[in-house]
């Protein structure tokens, strides 16, 4: 029984490696700052990969990645890791990541649109209305009624809102690349490229922002390393290679919809970690999005 069903629980546990990835690195951005704690969890994943493809592949390496693999992999690395990660993790540090992976349910109808437009994936009508659905569920979320005012405003600041639907749209083009370099290549040697890409990715970003002393900073802070050693087990090593191989073994939209609980899991870390208060809208619209993001691929 399980065996026929390894890629839904590879998907399913995805979404708790990423719910407590999230939470370590919103700990960890608030004490070092997203830019370093970014290439020091990449970093971190690259060593912990390669060790396990030494194991399991017998290659430190993917020297047997076919040059087209390599290509597209790196793009998605770059967009996926680089310009998502770097945007959501500072999502992380400026609405919390309880929001920021609300807003990351959008990454689903996002990835939709991007299969339509770079591999000609066919939109359907039940697709377009989970679209809709999971972005009203988001829009439950940040947006609220102004008190004494009949007006709308923003939950939380529109800086750390975009920041969030940047990282999604990130994710999202960064999935698809993925989806069309690897085809039947391993996932984890795959996931290997895609960090490689990403830290070399970063090196750039910090050398042109100058930020190679708040990075030697955040290296000597124990506490932050801790929760960045953490969260780079549960994200990009685990996380990232868990959600590779279940898009390889069970349909893109039950993937989608499996791994897309995350901004539930993460409520109750929210409310006993962080001691966040909750509004009954807020619990509404994760549960409204999850819905969405269900009718996307039915």
């Amino acid at each position: 029984m399980f065996t026929s069903h390894l890629g839904e629980i590879a998907a399913l546990t995805t979404a708790f490696c990423w719910t407590i990835s999230a939470t370590a690195f919103e700990v960890a951005g608030k004490k070092v700052g997203s830019l370093s704690v970014n290439i020091i969890r990449l970093v971190f994943a690259f060593i912990f990969i390669s060790g396990y493809n030494l194991v399991s592949r017998g290659m430190l390496l993917p020297f047997d990645a076919p040059g087209s693999t390599w290509f597209w992999l790196i793009c998605s690395g770059l967009i996926g890791f680089v310009l998502g990660d770097l945007f959501l993790f500072q999502a992380y540090v400026e609405v919390g990541s309880r929001i920021s992976l609300l807003i990351m349910s959008a990454v689903p109808p996002i990835t939709a649109i991007a299969g339509f437009l770079i591999l000609g994936e066919r939109i359907t009508l039940m697709a377009a209305l989970g679209m809709v659905i999971t972005l009203g569920g988001i829009a439950l979320v940040i947006l609220m009624k102004d008190s004494g005012k009949n007006k709308v405003k923003l939950s939380h600041s529109i800086k750390g809102l975009t920041f969030a639907f940047l990282g999604a749209s990130g994710q999202a083009f960064g999935l698809v690349l993925s989806k069309l370099g690897m085809g039947a290549f391993d996932p984890f040697a795959a996931t290997q490229i895609r960090i490689i890409a990403g830290i070399f990715g970063f090196i750039l970003v910090i050398t042109l922002l100058k930020g190679w002393g708040k990075l030697h900073t955040a290296v000597k802070n124990t506490q932050a390393m801790k929760w960045i050693s953490i969260g780079s087990v549960f994200g990009p090593f685990l996380g990232v290679s868990l959600s590779l191989y279940a898009v390889q073994l069970a349909p893109t939209g039950v993937v989608s919809t499996l791994t897309s609980i995350t901004p539930i899991l993460i409520i109750p870390v929210s409310v006993f970690l962080f001691k966040e208060k909750i509004r009954p809208q807020e619990i509404l619209g994760a549960f409204i999005s999850l819905i969405g993001v269900s009718l996307l691929f039915l």
